[in-house]
This record gives C-alpha cells, sequence and structure tokens, in this order.
C-alpha cells in the first residue's frame, strides 16, 4: 500500500508521515530529503544548474543513501553524512528552484518509485499524489495558515542553530513562506496542487497525534470506496 502526503513548506508533512508509518507499521520515505540531499551537492561542488553538461553529470553521479543510526534515520550523500547539512537556510533557499528542473524531476521521480516496488510505505513530498504516485492507494494534502507555518519554520530553525534567533525574525520566514509558496504552485514542471482524489487536513489547529488520527480515519474512508460493490444498472441486468 502507497499513501501519499503533499503539501506546502511547514505544514509537518515529514513529522506527520513519519509518525503514520510508525502507527502502521509501514515504511516512511521523506522525499523531500532527496531533493534537498541533491541541492547540497549541488552547491558543494558548485554546479552551475543552468549548464546542462554539469547538471547531467551531477545526476549520472549521484548517489544517495539512507541509513538507520542508533535508530535514527540519517541521510548519506556519497560518504558525508548529510543529515543536518541539509536543513541548511542555505539549501532551503535553493532547493525550489533546483527541484523545479525537468532533468532533477525526472531522476529522482524514478528513484522514488523504486523505494516503492512491493513495500508499504508512506511517501511525502510536493507532487506525489499528482505525478509521483498517481494510482496511490491514498492521498492526502495538509494545509496550514502561512502565519502558523512560519512559526513553525522559525522555531524549528532557531532550535536548530540558536545564533539564527539573532539575524533571522518572524516575519522574514512568513515572506520566505509566501514566496515558496507562489514559487511551488506556479511553476511548470510539477506544480504543488491538490490531487483531486486526496483528503485536506488542515494542520494549522491540530496537533501532529490529531493529524494522524484523521488521516487513519480517512484511511478508512478510502478503504470503505474501494471495496464498495459497485451497483448494476437495471438495463445491465439479465
Amino acid at each position: 500500500m502507497i499513501i501519499t502526503i503533499d503539501g506546502p513548506v511547514a505544514t509537518g508533512k515529514s513529522t506527520v508521515a513519519k509518525r503514520l508509518a510508525e502507527s502502521l507499521g509501514f515504511i516512511f520515505f521523506d522525499t523531500g530529503a532527496m531533493y534537498r540531499a541533491l541541492t547540497y551537492n549541488i552547491l558543494k561542488h558548485h554546479i552551475d544548474i543552468h549548464d546542462s553538461k554539469q547538471l547531467a553529470d551531477c545526476l549520472e553521479h549521484f548517489q544517495f543513501r539512507i541509513k538507520m543510526v542508533k535508530g535514527t534515520r540519517h541521510y548519506f550523500v556519497e560518504s558525508e553524512d548529510i543529515t543536518d547539512a541539509i536543513r541548511s537556510a542555505e539549501v532551503t533557499a535553493y532547493v525550489s528552484e533546483v527541484s523545479s528542473l525537468a532533468p532533477v524531476r525526472e531522476k529522482l521521480v524514478a528513484l522514488q518509485r523504486d523505494h516503492a516496488v512491493g513495500v508499504n510505505a508512506v511517501f511525502d513530498g510536493r507532487d506525489m499524489g499528482t505525478t509521483v504516485f498517481p494510482d496511490a492507494d491514498l492521498k492526502i494534502f495538509l494545509t496550514g495558515r502561512p502565519e502558523v507555518r512560519a512559526k513553525r519554520r522559525y522555531q524549528e530553525l532557531v532550535s536548530k542553530n540558536p545564533d539564527l534567533a539573532m539575524t533571522l525574525s518572524l516575519e522574514q520566514c512568513l515572506e520566505d513562506i509566501n514566496r515558496r509558496d507562489q514559487y511551488d504552485s506556479t511553476r511548470e514542471i510539477s506544480p504543488l496542487v491538490q490531487a483531486k482524489d486526496a483528503f485536506e487536513v488542515d494542520t494549522s489547529d491540530i496537533s501532529i497525534e490529531d493529524v494522524v488520527f484523521k488521516i487513519l480515519e480517512c484511511k478508512d474512508v478510502a478503504k470503505t470506496k474501494r471495496t464498495k460493490p459497485t451497483a448494476i444498472a437495471p438495463s445491465d441486468a439479465a
């Protein structure tokens, strides 16, 4: 079974997807981490993403691995543990532009689909239910008020790097949230949109536990719809 969780930045996708996967005994796959890992690699090696040859070479040699370290998921590019590095402000500022490129999406979508073969998994991202897994068993679209999401992002960044409190403001985070929303929803390739058959869950005013509970309810509804017998029209009756 494949469950997709899409939505804009700071709606809690990764945390919700991880908790949901744990509650169901599924594999959790953070596709955003994959795009961030590639972005980190591009920045590290000073790749010009508008140079098709440089980008193609980077994608050809890109090696992304997930490894459990003392019960915690860690991300590696080549042999470097980049789990914390991919959450930097620099990567965050650049990842939307990198992930909008057609060659990047083609490469990483193929990797994501490879990871979905023969498993029960929860995938979170921006276009999981629309592009990567259009036939997913359950699709969820998380939303949230920009002000709430900006506060979450600010608290997340400052908790990881307390020194940011001296230079980063809540207003800056809100501006970044709005900029990311505009960019992600209007980009030409795989824009951020809600799949027609996705359940929408607003995370603004409820806990992570309540969000997961609502998704489990959606899962039961989706299962009922799939197993409900199809009525036979009178004209089809023998």
